[in-house]
């Protein structure tokens, strides 16, 4: 066989092993719908950009909670089982034994909201509204000593809340992060 030929082969092989290998071949799960998409198609930026519109308060969030966060967060935000404590750590980044919790180690109350709504609860991510969501981010934070017990959280003051912890991170000054833009 000539080296023509056996590169055709070769060449064949790889083309028709790539074909396959894009091929659904399970038959599992589906083109997702463009509802689902716009419901997952959120970015909340520090600043509050993205935030839907909505609101949510500590007594509100108490009941919301203690119905779906409590099981694996604990009463008081202290943690349970493998499930992490979202209540303390106040001073202790610096030390040896840091606890990093929402109120000793998270910049941002936005990034605190957008954790929340997407991820949780554990056995149902991505099932709060952006009410209860406001909701339970106001009672996690009443419970760190961020915001007070008749605060209301919505897309307006919740950028404002002053998170202990927002001048320890450094800023990442590239471009395409400042902006969202990659240079071509």
């Amino acid at each position: 066989m000539n080296k023509a030929r056996v590169f055709i082969l070769c060449a064949t092989i790889a083309v028709v092993t790539a074909a396959f290998a894009q091929a659904p071949t399970y038959k599992l799960g589906r083109p997702a719908t463009a509802e689902e998409i716009r419901k997952r198609d959120i970015s909340v930026a520090p600043d509050g950009a993205g935030l839907p519109a909505g609101h949510g308060t500590v007594t509100q969030g108490r009941r919301d909670y203690q119905t779906l966060c409590a099981n694996c967060h604990g009463d008081r935000g202290e943690g349970m089982l493998q499930y992490p404590a979202l209540v303390g750590g106040q001073g202790t980044l610096r030390s040896k034994n840091a606890v990093k919790t929402v109120g000793s180690y998270w910049p941002y109350a936005t990034t605190v909201w957008d954790y929340i709504h997407r991820t949780m609860p554990y056995a149902r991510p991505g099932s709060l509204t952006p009410n209860e969501t406001y909701a339970v981010t106001a009672f996690i934070l009443f419970l760190n000593g961020i915001v007070d017990e008749k605060a209301e959280l919505n897309e307006k003051t919740l950028p404002r809340v002053k998170m202990p912890n927002r001048e320890g991170f450094v800023g990442d000054p590239r471009p395409d992060v400042l902006t969202g833009k990659v240079d071509k």
